[in-house]
């Protein structure tokens, strides 16, 4: 059986309306409509389709795609394969693009990435997806050999909003099929859609109280434009007026939900450097905008284009390290998955290094889940090249790329040791997702200026000994760590699986006094952070940090691979983790 794995950084969205003068098309049965025949140009080759093209057979697929949802593009080689399995059937499947901010270069571009052997139209005043009530990609509609709209809704049940089953339980655009093709009445005629809205055309407001130009442009650059941008992990680009007119009701959405920005912590418990939750104002300002019909305003009034690092968030390297050669990922894997994969690169210092800011940087984000970069003496890679992580997980961990999570520059007269002739192993995880992909990331190093006043390590504070019951919806796994000599607390990163549900640190003092540090309520898999404390704790000797995290191995967890079985500790997402990352320094 193969596997598929959604994108890293899924997040997505139900039904609001964004700038309040587009009209949003009214729902309508699915059961006995007929939609009016249409042309538009398939997007790679400019020529003319109509849906008349097709009306010898037995049944048409138009499903409505864009090409930077998440949920989308997870479900595109879903459709490739469903394409070829129904072509000898007399099916033919039609793709609309209805994005209005989506070019032809793009679509055609996304189509070929995807190999999706359909054409893809594009419709970019949203005329077709107003004539079928299309809402969001991808949504599906099944017509029959009359051109009656048998089906309209999901193509299964696998992604969805801050869910990802191992696979559907239901194939609701397979059973539709399937049932039009036997001259039966289709049992489900209409499913919800998870996904991206339709970024439709919009007639914007020409004056408000709140604009782009003066309001709404500084939030999104405060909040959002980090992650938004070309190249990084968030989905669409929100540089521009016209990106966040053409977004704005996926934005209000995600806002009004407040799934982003992604900042999991519980606000009752710590403070912290890298606090990405949008204050009241800047979710006000927001809304209020898209309530007032998304004006410009004046252009006079932008703030100077924020300027990022190309490629790196922590500004240029003094050095890059790449993966010692490039690797495959196949398309598909057994149910044994795919191994973690190790790279070994040598440093080649001649001295100790101070690194005051690294950053580990996918190659191919689309299957690269995580990196964790080890910093090793020259001969203590073998473990690692037999697959096997240090029992003392922390030691010699540098930097990580995770979904949701940002590298960045420790705090000046902070820095980590890289001793001499050092090598660097990459851990490598990979997610296959149906198309065979290559990669080959890299690792960027900040040298310190000068030699730090604070020495920065990492500890895992971990429990291996996991046993999770079949269907324990609430196991709870606990673990803890003494400091032997005076220290200060820097930073927490709590990690698990798809059945993580929740994870605290708290801190017992050598008095007795007991504090919560850090809560994360509801832990994500998808968006794991480092939450970075405003001030660092100082720790007096013998202070210890307690983990205590639970798991849903439930059939009511969407995310849990197989409620049936006991989970162990293990390296594949479809396993366990329980570990308390925490960065700190010994006091001097």
């Amino acid at each position: 059986m193969r596997r598929l794995a959604i994108p890293a950084g899924l997040f997505l969205f139900p039904v609001l309306v964004g700038c309040a003068l587009r009209a949003e098309p009214a729902p309508r049965s699915a059961s006995s409509r007929r939609v009016a025949d249409f042309t538009l140009k398939d997007a790679a080759t400019d020529k003319p389709i109509s849906l008349g093209d097709f009306k010898t057979k037995k049944a048409v697929v138009v499903v409505f795609i864009g090409t930077e949802c998440p949920i989308n593009n997870a479900y595109m080689p879903v459709l490739a394969e469903l394409a070829k399995a129904y072509a000898d059937k007399d099916v033919q499947f039609l793709g609309v693009n209805s994005n209005s901010n989506d070019t032809p270069a793009q679509i055609t571009g996304h189509a070929q990435k995807n190999h999706l052997p359909f054409p893809v139209l594009r419709d970019a005043a949203n005329v077709v997806a107003d004539q079928f009530g299309a809402k969001r990609t991808p949504e599906a509609f099944v017509l029959d050999s009359d051109g009656a709209i048998r089906y309209q809704g999901r193509i299964d049940d696998q992604f969805g909003v801050g869910a990802q089953r191992k696979a559907p339980t239901r194939r609701d655009l397979v059973e539709a099929l399937d049932e039009v093709l036997a001259g039966k009445p289709v049992s489900l005629p209409s499913t919800k859609v998870a996904g991206c809205y339709i970024a439709r055309v919009i007639q914007p407001k020409s004056e408000g109280s709140i604009t782009y130009a003066r309001d709404v442009s500084r939030v999104l650059q405060k909040n959002c434009q980090e992650c938004h941008r070309p190249g990084q992990i968030g989905p669409m680009p929100l540089l521009t007026y016209e990106d966040a007119l053409a977004w704005s009701d996926t934005v209000r959405e995600v806002v009004e939900q407040k799934r982003m920005p992604p900042w999991l912590a519980d606000p009752h418990f710590g403070t912290f450097l890298n606090d990405r939750s949008l204050s009241a104002e800047d979710r006000a300002t927001l809304l209020s905008w898209m309530d007032q019909g998304c004006p410009k305003g004046n252009l006079a009034e932008l703030p100077p284009t924020k300027e990022f690092p190309e490629g790196w968030t922590i500004g240029k390297p003094d050095v890059v390290f790449d993966m010692s050669e490039e690797f495959t990922i196949p398309a598909t894997v057994d149910e044994k998955g795919l191994k973690y994969q190790y790279f070994v690169v040598r440093t080649k210092f001649d001295e100790d290094k101070w690194i005051q800011a690294a950053e580990a940087r996918p190659g191919n984000r689309v299957v690269v889940h995580h990196i964790i970069i080890y910093v090793v003496k020259p001969g203590k890679d073998a473990g690692f090249m037999r697959g096997k992580t240090p029992d003392g997980i922390g030691d010699g961990f540098l930097t990580a790329y995770a979904p949701g999570e940002l590298s960045a520059a420790l705090t000046p007269g902070s820095a980590k040791r890289i001793p001499k002739n050092s090598v660097l192993v990459f851990q490598m995880h990979y997610t296959p997702n149906g198309v065979e992909q290559t990669d080959r990331s890299s690792v960027g190093l900040v040298f310190a200026k000068a030699p730090p006043k604070i020495e920065v390590r990492t500890r895992g504070i971990h429990q291996r000994r996991l046993n999770i019951q079949p269907g324990a919806a609430n196991y709870e796994a606990t673990s803890q760590t003494v400091f032997d000599q005076d220290a200060d607390l820097l930073s927490f990163m709590p990690h698990m699986h798809l059945r993580g549900k929740d994870f605290r640190y708290e801190v017992v003092f050598p008095d007795g006094k007991r504090e919560t540090l850090l809560s994360v309520p509801r832990y994500d898999f998808n968006w794991q952070s480092n939450y970075r404390l405003e001030k660092p704790l100082h720790l007096p000797a013998g202070t210890r940090i307690e983990c205590t995290a639970h798991y849903d191995n439930s059939k009511d967890n969407p995310n849990n691979p197989d409620p049936n079985k006991m989970v162990n500790w293990g390296d594949q997402t479809w396993d366990e983790m329980m570990i308390g990352f925490v960065d700190y320094a010994y006091s001097k």
